[in-house]
């Protein structure tokens, strides 16, 4: 066969080391890839067809599949496999096409490094002790200005599922520019960016009706459960607050999760099985959706707690099962607003706090001094974090393995 490129186009953007092939073999529809370590993959003949670049598989300048699955040729197989300098060489029969795949590209397949959870840190649950009672923390300038530390921060916030920025800018649209780093923001009822203000010093048919722009307590809840797709990080910076009291609250629903699995395992089936219809009364809205107040989802999918009263309408369930779901719904707000779960901590101007809102119970003691308090809110999308993640997480280890200089520095 012709030699083609020694550093082959990969599907993707990526940058891959050249991890050399060491020998291939047929099995069938399959070819078996070995690498020098003893690594192994089975690569099956139309998967490889239609992630050949510039091949009639892969676009060249996209980079994502053109080849229409209903058009594979009839009766292809693969006539010919070798290794010219490490990289795989195939050619397709009845076509004649022949391509060359990078084989560090395939050896990230062979380790299952193209999977969803592939550099995403994996999840840690948490108690209050563990963090002495305050979210893990960065200086807000590094993290904006350092790619390292930005990294470290992203990271943190998967991890945990909380993550906050100290000495950020009190400007009302800074969320905006943060946002910008991150990922698209999450549009919803309430805007792009969306505020809770709350000033005690007013009275009578000045205050709002809103709950959250009082200065009431909130107990531990998730937003938006209304929504087929909840969103997936809530990031709330303090503009001013000049309260005395009113602590912002967390607790690690993936601790609270597995609290009740282990030790009220009764109350975990009904929390996990039964359904309730949540919906957002409006006069010119009507979201609603069905579903447990902890939904396991399907496998790889993100733990998703609907966890919010004020939007719990109706028991989606079996009259026989109400006694049971109230008791397991009141076993988990008790649990959940308990000192060993659920952390309290100031809320400081300039402060952003970041958390994963499927996960993180939030809530708000109250206050009850004189003076104004504003948030601001925004929505990003569990997609737009975890590919923000991936990405730099990705450049780091290529940069590593090439001996590039690193600045990183644990903050």
């Amino acid at each position: 066969m012709d030699n083609t490129t020694q550093d082959p186009l990969t599907p993707d953007f990526y940058d891959y080391p050249f991890d050399a092939l060491s020998s291939v073999e047929r099995d069938g529809a399959f070819l078996v890839l070995r690498w020098a370590d003893g690594c192994e993959y089975r690569a099956f003949d139309r998967w490889l067809r239609e992630n050949a670049v510039d091949r009639g598989g892969v676009h060249l300048a996209t980079r994502e599949g053109v080849m229409d699955p209903a058009h594979f040729a009839a009766g292809l197989v693969i006539g010919e496999a070798s290794i010219v300098d490490g990289a795989l060489v195939v050619r397709f029969d009845p076509e004649g096409v022949e391509a060359s795949f990078h084989p560090g590209w395939l050896r990230h397949v062979a380790e299952g490094r193209h999977l969803t959870d592939t550099y995403i840190p994996n999840i840690v649950a948490w108690r209050p002790s563990d963090f002495g009672g305050e979210p893990p923390s960065y200086d807000g300038a590094e993290v904006m200005d350092d790619e390292a530390t930005m990294r470290f921060w992203i990271n943190d916030l998967l991890r945990y599922g909380l993550a906050r920025l100290r000495n950020c800018p009190t400007e009302e649209d800074f969320l905006l520019e943060f946002a910008a780093k991150v990922g698209a923001v999450r549009d919803t009822n309430f805007g792009h960016i969306w505020d809770v203000k709350a000033d005690v010093t007013m009275a009578g048919d000045d205050l709002t009706n809103s709950t959250a722009n009082t200065n009431l307590r909130l107990p531990p809840h998730t937003d938006l459960p209304t929504r087929e797709t909840p969103p997936g990080f809530q990031f709330l910076h303090c503009v001013v607050n000049e309260t005395q009291g009113g602590n912002s609250t967390m607790a690690d629903g993936a601790a609270v999760a597995a609290e009740l699995e282990a030790n009220h395992p009764e109350h975990y089936e009904a929390l996990t099985t039964l359904k309730w219809v949540f919906f957002n009364r409006g006069p010119n809205i009507d979201h609603r959706w069905s579903g447990p107040m902890i939904d396991l989802g399907v496998d790889g999918s993100p733990l998703t707690f609907r966890a919010f009263h004020p939007v719990r309408g109706f028991p989606d369930m079996d009259q026989s099962d109400m006694p049971r779901a109230y008791a397991a719904m009141a076993a988990f707000s008790s649990i959940a607003a308990s000192p060993e779960f659920e952390m309290s901590y100031p809320f400081a101007a300039g402060d952003i706090v970041g958390f994963d809102n499927r996960r993180v119970l939030h809530g708000r003691d109250q206050f009850s001094s004189g003076g104004k308090r504003h948030l601001r809110g925004i929505y990003i999308d569990q997609d737009e974090v975890r590919s923000f993640a991936r990405v730099a997480n990705r450049r780091h280890e290529f940069a590593q393995s090439t001996n590039q200089p690193q600045g990183d520095h644990h903050a």
